[in-house]
């Protein structure tokens, strides 16, 4: 999930005691039953509400309408994702919370389409319609707001020219429709169907970060599948078949990444080493790159230094010049080498990664398979850790920080870098930046590298008393695995 700042939702709202809280939540119920007695509709109870408690928020008031607790609301909105047959990412209590006292702090599309299908309400009526109106504003209050996909019939007539898709996961399951059908056009393949298997590749690069990764690989691995049954069950002209392979073998990256991400390293060695082939077979130098790039990431996450350094060098000995060789010294080489304490050497790759980095004419790409200043510094900041370098360490993991959108999976690493960073002088600070990712972040879209590196940092406060340390070991402590003992992923 996304979390969207808005720049104003009403005057800011003062400190309220918890005495005060107390009375509130104890005078709505009051107003509730009273306004159940008179048969009024759930709207009218909120209006009475809001009229006798002012500093109630719209959101709450809902909820109070309703008689729910924060965790009865989370309760239904798992339920909601249940229904969809989804695993739910569900928002924890104190986001809720979040939304509905401070002004500056919106929940995202996604979780705002769900509360106003649990709480039956529309945008607007919880107080979370955007500046400059809302796709739903425009729908009947008897409308329903389904996940993914509207109930267009459920719609007054001019709003069904305004329904839009509340959530990003729509179109997972499109893209992946959309291949197959074009092979279904030409089983045999053509110019159409190479062109949409490329299309398809760059949907989940560019969108790879806004899903859960077992949810991504599902996909990934349908639309690859689909490829290569075409592949062996037609003859299929050689400059088709030649670029078909080419998104086979960058839909095995994607699989090789998502693998790492789910914590599955001889999975992403299997999916890479796939990818790296078709790249060979393919003349694609920035495939056999990346994926010699990705394979030293999944050799160091093992602690396999040497070997990492050999997939880092081989990667770069296939690199075209520019952006692909400044990722593959940042991402691959210059962390294998940190990681062996090899100092002077690291900061050359650091400086040729710079270089390249400077001389390309465009200086990033989104995605995947791109790079970009945000990470360019993540990988800095690691590498100044590794080597005991803890100012330089910080310095650039505020720089990465600075740079990516907060709740994003970059924005986690980032900000779990820089706590790693603070840990020894800081420990509070480092602690409440850990607990601030677990507050953004659903587990299931908390990636083994993050994983990773919360349980250093847990680690490193073993023997610290400081604040909000003893709450950080409980919560590591509980975090569900990415896949638990029985292959199911984490919900949330």
């Amino acid at each position: 999930m996304s979390r969207l700042t808005a720049p104003h939702r009403g005057c800011a709202i003062a400190t309220i005691t918890r005495s005060r809280r107390a009375t509130i939540v104890k005078e709505a119920a009051q107003i509730r039953m009273h306004c159940q007695r008179q048969g009024r509709s759930t709207e009218r109870t909120v209006t009475a509400i809001r009229n006798a408690l002012p500093e109630v928020t719209a959101l709450e008031a809902w909820r109070l309408a309703l008689g729910w607790s924060r965790a009865d609301t989370v309760a239904q909105i798992s339920d909601v994702y249940r229904t969809d047959g989804l695993i739910p990412p569900g928002p924890s209590q104190s986001m809720l919370c979040r939304w509905e006292h401070d002004p500056h702090d919106w929940p995202g599309q996604e979780y705002t389409t769900m509360l106003c299908r649990a709480y039956g309400a529309r945008p607007v009526q919880l107080g979370l319609s955007r500046a400059g109106g809302d796709a739903f504003d425009g729908l009947g209050l008897g409308a329903k707001i389904r996940y993914g996909h509207a109930d267009v019939e459920a719609c007054e007539a001019p709003a069904r020219e305004r329904v839009v898709a509340m959530t990003t996961s729509a179109g997972l399951p499109a893209v992946r429709e959309s291949l197959h059908l074009a092979l279904l056009a030409d089983p045999a393949g053509s110019s159409a169907v190479v062109e949409l298997a490329e299309a398809t590749v760059e949907h989940y690069a560019f969108n790879y970060s806004k899903h859960p990764p077992h949810t991504l690989f599902t996909e990934v691995r349908t639309a690859r599948n689909l490829l290569t049954e075409a592949l062996t069950t037609h003859t299929i002209e050689e400059p088709v078949a030649a670029e078909m392979r080419r998104s086979i073998g960058w839909l095995s990256a994607l699989l090789g990444n998502l693998a790492f991400h789910l914590d599955d390293t001889s999975g992403a060695r299997a999916h890479l080493t796939t990818a790296g082939t078709y790249g060979t077979r393919t003349a694609d130098a920035r495939l056999t790159a990346w994926a010699c790039g990705a394979q030293s990431m999944v050799a160091r996450a093992t602690g396999q230094y040497t070997r990492a350094l050999t997939h880092a060098e081989q990667g770069l000995a296939h690199a075209p010049a520019g952006l692909a060789r400044a990722q593959l010294h940042a991402w691959a080489q210059l962390p294998a080498l940190a990681g062996q304490g090899r100092a002077d050497e690291a900061d050359a790759a650091l400086a040729a990664a710079g270089r390249e980095l400077e001389a390309d004419a465009v200086g990033e790409a989104p995605g995947r398979f791109g790079f970009d200043a945000a990470e360019y510094a993540l990988h800095e900041a690691e590498a100044h850790l590794s080597l005991g370098r803890t100012e330089r360490a910080t310095a650039r993991a505020e720089a990465s920080v600075s740079q990516t959108p907060a709740g994003t999976p970059g924005w986690a690493a980032s900000t779990l870098v820089l706590a790693q960073a603070e840990a020894a002088l800081r420990p509070s600070d480092a602690a409440q930046r850990a607990l601030d990712v677990l507050e953004r972040v659903p587990a299931a879209r908390l990636r083994s590298t993050s994983r990773a590196r919360l349980a250093r940092l847990d680690a490193a406060f073993a023997a610290i008393s400081a604040a909000g340390v003893d709450d950080l070991h409980e919560r590591v402590r509980s975090l569900p695995p990415v896949i638990n003992d029985h292959g199911a992923a984490a919900s949330a």
